[in-house]
């Protein structure tokens, strides 16, 4: 897996950061000629409704202090592992971190 480095646009719009090695391909930029209009900030249909690729809660980790590792269960049902800096910002952290009296 990679973390990216993503514009603050689609960070705001709750992007993850970290991709498997398959997802990833080799940027080609927008030919404007062939597809004007084609930014990030012009994709208005990335909004999740449904809160599908929300964390639902955290279930345990491993590690410590900002290396730590959480294992997230999603709302859509999946679990992955997490970095500590991609969920430092959520309420599940919060939550998990006063259920283990942290």
């Amino acid at each position: 897996s990679f973390r990216l480095e993503l514009p603050p646009s689609l960070r705001r719009r709750g992007i993850h950061d970290v991709f498997h090695a398959s997802l990833l391909r080799v940027h080609e930029p927008n030919d404007d000629r062939l597809f004007p209009g084609r930014l990030d900030t012009q994709v208005f249909d990335l909004e999740d409704k449904e809160n599908e690729w929300a964390i639902s809660k955290l279930i345990t980790h491993h590690g410590s202090g900002v290396q730590a590792l959480f294992e997230a269960k999603w709302k859509s049902g999946n679990r992955t592992w997490v970095p500590y800096l991609s969920v430092s910002h959520l309420e599940a952290l919060k939550l998990y971190l006063e259920a283990n009296g942290v």
